[in-house]
């Protein structure tokens, strides 16, 4: 796969090629410092929302990225604001949703990293 940290504000696709928002960032697994997480923008122009989406299985295209999930799972996934961060102690619930094994550093450190 294309270097996906390159392809910010690009179209992100579900399995079907439904749109279903823009890239705005990509969160990287701390054990590897591979992307293991999308942020997609989603959402009306006065109230757009991120929600994250697993990376595993992703394909870079001409102009967008084409991930596993659903359009329809994806849109209620956990979402932080557009100038939002995701909490340490949220973490583990957006593992969750997509059912991912969360497993954090040996020392309770976090498992991503905003790139």
């Amino acid at each position: 796969m294309a270097d996906i940290r390159e392809w910010r504000q690009h179209a992100v696709v579900d399995e079907t090629g439904k749109r279903i928002g823009t890239l705005e960032s990509v969160y990287v697994d701390t054990v590897d410092d591979e992307p293991f997480f999308a942020t997609v923008t989603v959402g009306l122009p006065t109230r757009q929302r991120l929600v994250f989406v697993p990376l595993i299985g992703a394909v870079a295209g001409p102009g967008y990225v084409r991930v596993t999930f659903p359009k329809s799972l994806v849109k209620d996934a956990p979402a932080i604001d557009v100038d939002g961060v995701l909490a340490a102690e949220e973490e583990p619930a957006v593992f969750a949703y997509y059912r991912l094994e969360y497993v954090p550093g040996s020392r309770g450190e976090r498992r991503l990293a905003r790139r």
